[in-house]
């Protein structure tokens, strides 16, 4: 009797029909976002957009119908938008309008508009002055917990001949290097940790470095190669973003001195 009993249950389930799944509507968005405790993150982007907004205002920084073309059109080309057709079924699946898309483009032509007119001339001065911070180099890691591990490690690396990359896949906790076989990347100096940029900055090639010890662990660390500065377009960019984050900073956190704003 029972067995019927749940055969019949699951029959029944199985030929009910589900609730149609409909899209959500910008209120269950945003309902959405704050039960799953996303609210803050999103809210601090958008604060960040209107922040910049009024700046530009502010300064007199606008943007030409001209420019706001010639982005849509880098920016179609960039995602294959080749045409009307997969531009109109691309906003469609991105649930957003023209005048949204417009926006925001608007709002990224304007934040780099912003930062050349406050920091381009100051570029190649900060570029020269602090030159080191901007040295790239390819590196190898393995990331472990303990110190009596890390030695381990290192001992066999430099004394057994031990592979780097099979000793990373084996026991490195960081989820890049042990992916990678060991490889992190290539990293300007000023991106590491300034424990680990401090002592890689003085290593050769080749040279294995490490234990280091920093608040995530133990590194242990080969130079695979050293790449010279130069000041290319992607270095201009960081240089730029890191002026005008610390001048919005400085605006928006004053110094209080003796009760007094700065």
């Amino acid at each position: 009797m029972k067995e019927t009993l749940e055969k019949t249950e699951l029959h029944l389930l199985h030929e009910s029909a589900l609730p149609e799944l409909s899209p959500a509507t910008d209120a269950e968005i945003i309902t959405y976002l704050r039960y799953s405790c996303q609210i803050v993150e999103v809210a601090a982007k958008a604060e960040y957009d209107a922040l910049i907004l009024a700046i530009c205002e502010q300064f007199n920084v606008t943007v030409s119908d001209e420019e706001l073309q010639a982005a849509g059109d880098t920016f179609r080309q960039e995602h294959k938008l080749l045409g009307a057709t997969e531009t109109i079924k691309w906003l469609s699946a991105q649930r957003i309008s023209i005048e949204d898309w417009s926006s925001g483009i608007r709002v990224t032509l304007l934040t780099k508009k912003l930062k050349e007119l406050l920091f381009g001339s100051s570029v190649d001065h900060h570029y020269i002055n602090n030159r080191h911070h901007f040295k790239s180099v390819a590196l190898s890691q393995i990331l472990v917990r303990d110190l009596a591990n890390a030695l381990k490690i290192v001992h066999a690396i430099k004394e057994e001949s031990a592979s780097f990359c099979a000793l990373a896949l084996e026991h490195s906790k960081g989820r890049q290097s042990k992916e990678n076989g060991g490889f992190a990347g290539i990293r300007f100096l000023s991106e590491l940790m300034p424990q680990i940029a401090e002592v890689v900055s003085q290593a050769k090639e080749g040279e294995l470095i490490g234990p280091i010890q920093t608040t995530l662990g133990y590194h242990i660390i080969k130079i695979e190669k050293w790449f010279p500065s130069e000041l290319s377009e992607s270095v201009r960019q960081e240089i730029l973003e890191s002026l005008f984050q610390a001048w919005l900073q400085a605006k928006l956190n004053p110094v209080v001195h003796n009760g007094k704003s700065y």
